[in-house]
């Protein structure tokens, strides 16, 4: 099933957008880690709507109930079942969309592999709203990778023209985790005054705008990975794109890698001043060979801007064979990318921690 991803820590994704409800089963857990539900309700509010101008109106408290595998504030070794109600939908905004796929929506696709069977109100289980589970199981996963010595932070890179500072090559777990406790996830605020800026204008124009997400991971021990099929950054990538709006992933300098020459490329090892083997640069993104070298894990991923806008669109009826003009109604984000932040720290430390029960 596509909705489930991970070998020793499964984590299966259920529900839709508009449905009663959105959930997800953890299986594969280390029993006896201690988890905080409040930290847990704290990250989960970095990712849910109607919390700025900046997002979907859309309310949603994102409060999960846990039903199983956490016991006495540990978790227990057994499979962790987590719910989320969906409260506040509107499902008659998308009544007229049944037969007007939303451009680069997956209404169609959907249409195609399900012949019209999907629920696809508020884009049904494609939507972003399923990111929520996600955020559940990952907050539990972050927390007890913590407790290992291993931080994963990501913030804001950039919003249309706007970009941020990026991260330094070898940032503290205070400097990695500062951007998730502003307000807007940047590490500079000026920075972050102009990416608002952004999604404001775009918003005002009934229009959306993308943006790029740098994710990196400390505390990581060197050897972890498979060359190939099953590299790190396979693993990682095959995650990553399981989130909506995601079009895009680079590892390390990744892209900018091709206008390098090899004496340029190359991460010349050294000893630190702690004895340790190291590297000089990063342009490795910590990884070689699909296998982490001990360095930061650092790559960034592309978010495309909210297909969902104010603006009419041309589309065609499924019905009638003709061309069409669709206005999309409804609540919708003017900009997702400051929302994936969080999501994007989730499914990191899920694919961390499977990879740790495989060694």
């Amino acid at each position: 099933m596509a909705s489930v991803f991970g070998e020793r820590v499964r984590v299966s994704v259920f529900g839709e957008s508009h449905g009663g409800g959105i959930g997800v089963v953890v299986d594969g857990l280390p029993a006896g880690m201690e988890i905080s539900e409040d930290a847990l309700y704290s990250f989960m509010a970095r990712r849910k709507p109607g919390g700025s101008p900046f997002s979907t109106p859309r309310k949603e408290s994102d409060r999960p109930t846990i039903l199983s595998g956490l016991f006495e504030g540990h978790t227990t070794g057994f499979p962790l079942c987590a719910t989320i109600c969906n409260t506040d939908t509107r499902s008659g905004d998308y009544k007229a969309l049944s037969d007007l796929p939303r451009p680069s929506h997956a209404d169609y696709t959907a249409f195609l592999k399900w012949q019209g069977q999907a629920d696809m109100r508020g884009g049904g289980h494609f939507s972003g709203r399923l990111t929520a589970p996600l955020c559940v199981a990952g907050g539990i996963a972050l927390q007890i990778l913590a407790q290992k010595g291993i931080f994963i932070g990501a913030h804001l890179l950039s919003v249309g023209n706007a970009k941020d500072q990026p991260y330094p090559m070898l940032p503290d777990a205070d400097t990695l985790l500062a951007p998730g406790q502003k307000a807007f996830p940047v590490c500079d605020d000026r920075c972050g005054e102009a990416m608002q800026a952004e999604i404001m204008a775009a918003a005002k124009e009934k229009d959306s705008v993308g943006g790029t997400v740098e994710c990196m991971v400390i505390g990581l021990p060197a050897g972890l990975g498979d060359p190939m099929f099953e590299g790190m950054e396979n693993r990682i990538a095959g995650a990553v794109f399981g989130i909506p709006a995601i079009k895009g992933i680079e590892f390390g300098s990744g892209f900018g890698c091709a206008a390098m020459r090899g004496s340029q490329c190359n991460d010349p090892f050294c000893i630190d001043e702690n004895g340790k083997i190291a590297t000089e640069t990063n342009h490795s993104g910590g990884i070689q060979g699909g296998i982490t070298n001990g360095m930061p894990l650092r790559f960034c991923v592309a978010v495309k801007p909210t297909p969902s806008i104010g603006q009419p669109q041309k589309t065609v009826s499924l019905s009638g064979h003709t061309e069409e003009t669709l206005v999309i109604q409804g609540r919708h984000d003017p900009c997702i990318a400051h929302r994936a932040v969080p999501v994007l720290e989730a499914v990191t430390a899920l694919v961390i921690l499977d990879l740790l029960a495989e060694q």
